[in-house]
C-alpha cells in the first residue's frame, strides 16, 4: 500500500480524535452500565477500555523513541510493509469482529475498574495526537518501532500507528456494541 504521508496522517487524526469523542461519550455513562458483562467471559466497556490502555503503556514510549532516535526526515509517501500492512488490516473493524485471542498480560478480564480506566485512555489519545504530529517531520517508511509480541520483528512507523489507532477503533466499536445489548438487555 501507498498513501501520502500527509493524507495518512491526517486519517489516523481524524480516526483518534473519534476515538476520543466515543470515550468521553462513555465516561457520561453509569459506572454499572460500563462494567456490565453479556456473559462472564465477555468483556465490560471499562474492560474493552483497559485492553487499549495495556496496549498503549507499551506503544506509545515505543514510538515515541524510536522518533526521537531518528533524524530521518519526512517522506511524501508512506509505503507499508507487508507485515505491518496485513496487521493494520486485521485490527480494523468489521461488521461482525473477527475473534481474536489476546495475551494474558493484555487481558484485564475481572479487573476492578472505574472511570479512572476512560480518563487514563483519552490521555493516551491526547498523545498519541502528539505524537502524529511530531510524525509529521519524520520518514513513516524507515522509522522502525518494535511490537508487543516480538523484541525480533519490526514494523514501519506508519504501520504501527495504523496498527495501534485501528485496534483502538476496533475496542470502541466492540464497546459501543456492548451499550447496546446493555440496552436491550
Amino acid at each position: 500500500m501507498k498513501i501520502a504521508s500527509k493524507g495518512l496522517l491526517q486519517d489516523l487524526v481524524e480516526r483518534t480524535q473519534k476515538n476520543i469523542n466515543e470515550a468521553k461519550t462513555f465516561s457520561q455513562l453509569r459506572i454499572e452500565m460500563l462494567n456490565w458483562k453479556k456473559t462472564p467471559e465477555c468483556w465490560s466497556i471499562l474492560e474493552c477500555i483497559e485492553h487499549l490502555n495495556l496496549y498503549g503503556d507499551f506503544y506509545l514510549p515505543e514510538i515515541e523513541s524510536s522518533m526521537s532516535k531518528s533524524n530521518r526526515k519526512n517522506t511524501t509517501v508512506f509505503k507499508s510493509g507487508v507485515l505491518g500492512n496485513y496487521f493494520a488490516k486485521s485490527m480494523l473493524p468489521k461488521e461482525k469482529l473477527n475473534k481474536m485471542k489476546t495475551f494474558k498480560d493484555k487481558n484485564p478480564i475481572n479487573s476492578d475498574l472505574d472511570k479512572k480506566c476512560i480518563d487514563r485512555f483519552i490521555q493516551q489519545q491526547q498523545k498519541i495526537l502528539c505524537l502524529l504530529n511530531i510524525a509529521k517531520n519524520k520518514d513513516l517508511s524507515k522509522i522502525k518501532t518494535a511490537i508487543s509480541i516480538s523484541k525480533w520483528i519490526k514494523l514501519r512507523l506508519g504501520d504501527t500507528f495504523r496498527v495501534v489507532i485501528y485496534h483502538n477503533e476496533r475496542h470502541i466499536v466492540q464497546a459501543k456494541k456492548i451499550v447496546n445489548a446493555y440496552n436491550n438487555y
